[in-house]
Order: C-alpha cells, then sequence, then structure tokens
C-alpha cells in the first residue's frame, strides 16, 4: 500500500490533491457529527456558536478556511510539497464547511434539515466524486486534446481538432445534465463515453429537456413522456430510495 502510494500519489505530483481530498472527507464527517450531537442535544458536546445570540453557521469558517488555504496555495512555490499538502487539505476542509450548507446558500433560508438540505449532501458527493477521479489520474474532456496540441507544436489544424472535440463532448454533457442526469453528466466528463448514452437515452420526466420536447402536443412526445415515467417509476425510484437511505445514514435523518 505505502509503495502503490508512493508511486501513484507522490511521484506524481498529485499529494496536495489528495490532501485536499482527505481535507473534504474528513471536514464533512467531523461537521456532519457535530450537527447530529447538537441536534441531539447531547450535553457535554459544545453546540453552536452564539456569540451575542447570533448564530454562525459553520458556512462561515468553511469561507475562512478556504480564503486562508487558498491565498496560502498561491503565495507558496510549487517545489514546497508538505506546505501545498498542509493549506490543500485546509482548503477542502473548508470547502466541506461550505458545501455541506450549499443548500442553505441555494435557497437563502436554513433548509439543513429539511427535504431541500439533501442538496447539500449532493454537493459534497459531487465534489468528493470529481476530486477522486483527478486524483485516479481521469483528466477532464478536452485537457488531454489540448495538451497534445501543445506538445505538437500547437499548429492550427491540431488546435482546431481539440478545440472541436471539447466543444462536442461539452455540448453532450449539456444536453446529459438538461436531461436531468446529473451523474452521468459528471461522470461522463472524465469518461466521454458516457456522454453519448446520456444525450442520446430518454430525459427524466421532471428535466428541463422533458418539459421542452416531451410535453408538445404530439402522439411521439406522449409517447416519449409515458416511457420516461414508467422508468422513472420503475426503475430510478428504487435506486433513489437507496440514495437516501445512504444520506440519511451519513449525514441524518432530514424532517
Amino acid at each position: 500500500m505505502g509503495h502503490w502510494f508512493h508511486e501513484e500519489i507522490v511521484a506524481t505530483g498529485r499529494l496536495p490533491l489528495f490532501c485536499f481530498f482527505a481535507g473534504v472527507i474528513a471536514g464533512f464527517g467531523v461537521i456532519r457529527i457535530s450537527v447530529r450531537l447538537i441536534r441531539a442535544q447531547v450535553s457535554w458536546w459544545p453546540g453552536n456558536v452564539t456569540p451575542g445570540g447570533m448564530h454562525i453557521h459553520h458556512v462561515v469558517f468553511g469561507v475562512i478556511f478556504m480564503l486562508v488555504g487558498g491565498v496560502a496555495g498561491i503565495v507558496i512555490s510549487d517545489g514546497q510539497t508538505a506546505a501545498l499538502s498542509a493549506v490543500a487539505a485546509l482548503f477542502g476542509i473548508g470547502s466541506a464547511l461550505v458545501l455541506d450548507e450549499f443548500a442553505l446558500i441555494l435557497h437563502l433560508d436554513d433548509v439543513y434539515w429539511s427535504e431541500q438540505g439533501r442538496t447539500s449532501v449532493d454537493a459534497v458527493f459531487v465534489a468528493v466524486a470529481a476530486s477522486g477521479m483527478l486524483l485516479l489520474g481521469l483528466r477532464p474532456i478536452g485537457v488531454d486534446d489540448l495538451i497534445f496540441a501543445k506538445d505538437e507544436g500547437g499548429g492550427l489544424a491540431n488546435w482546431a481538432f481539440a478545440v472541436a472535440g471539447a466543444v462536442l463532448n461539452l455540448a453532450l454533457a449539456a444536453i446529459t445534465l438538461l436531461k436531468g442526469k446529473i451523474w452521468t453528466g459528471l461522470v461522463g466528463l472524465f469518461v466521454p463515453v458516457l456522454l453519448y448514452v446520456g444525450a442520446i437515452r430518454l430525459a427524466r420526466p421532471g428535466s428541463p429537456w422533458a418539459r421542452w420536447r416531451y410535453h408538445r402536443p404530439t402522439q411521439r412526445a406522449k409517447a416519449k413522456l409515458a416511457k420516461a415515467e414508467w422508468r422513472e417509476l420503475r426503475l430510478r425510484r428504487p435506486l433513489i430510495r437507496a440514495k437516501i437511505r445512504l444520506q440519511e445514514l451519513v449525514a441524518g435523518r432530514h424532517g
């Protein structure tokens, strides 16, 4: 394990990214334990920070950690791996605190323990998944083509090919996301074949794409909407229930 870590993480220069990844997971775990203890009114736990009666949400501390970690990361030179890793971990912890209250920022309301509060858990899951794929060495669509074009001298044909490929994949990603397939679109940014699958398949019935295309007064549109609703009920609902159970196991029960 130690050999793998050195070869795949340290030697490849991904130690700061690993520390960010670990910081997000650790920060999210600690803050969720904290809020669950607060909610349970455990007597020995410090509880909320309320100077002068004003409740300070942990997103505030997250913003401070991110500012400190981000600015420090700019100031520290590239050769100081240990220092960069430390501030990357701090930035990761701050990111976790901010994303854990993403729903509050989105709705401008304290919906932490409501149904809308699950958006925060989804945001953390997305951050962990994206940074995890980067940690495994996967690169977002278009990056490898642009690097290849640069290495080949940056000729007009190479650059045009790279840009066209990136635009096509981004367009497919946009279609996939508009069809309500968030995870397919996210993973597809790193595994482009999923974008082709997501862009071709039916949209989810509540997605923007379905509202634009499946509510037209034609038999074809009605048939697509009926099929999308059947898939949502029979195929996706069990997955959604499993995801909610996982969210509640990790973050506590909402409502």
